[in-house]
């Protein structure tokens, strides 16, 4: 699931794309995926393609919060969360600080 979300964000060039294992550190999923795209349209169609391609290989149904909007949409897929944000909302809230991501070893792009 994790290589799924990471290729389909990829493909649709998510910016600053950053993998936090949260293993070990809460039981809400195993893996938290924090990405942006440029505008909330880019926000939108990136979470779109996650969600489709999740179900698509199978990952089932995610659920999702904040698509309407597009400032920061996240895919709950169960052992993985995926957070895309505008790039001035994602620095507001700041999940990498909080969750322990700035160790340059949990970047992935």
């Amino acid at each position: 699931m994790r290589a799924a979300a990471l290729a389909s964000l990829e493909d649709m060039k998510a910016e600053n794309t950053v993998e936090i294992d949260l293993a070990g550190k809460t039981s809400l999923a195993d893996t938290m995926i924090v990405t942006s795209g440029r505008s909330d349209r880019h926000v939108g169609a990136i979470a779109e393609r996650v969600i489709k391609d999740l179900k698509d290989k199978g990952f089932g149904n995610a659920r999702v919060e904040g698509l309407p909007a597009c400032d920061w949409v996240l895919i709950d897929a169960g052992d993985v969360l995926i957070h895309v944000f505008r790039p001035e909302v994602r620095g507001f809230y700041n999940l990498e600080k909080m969750w322990g991501a700035d160790r340059p070893q949990d970047r992935v792009s």
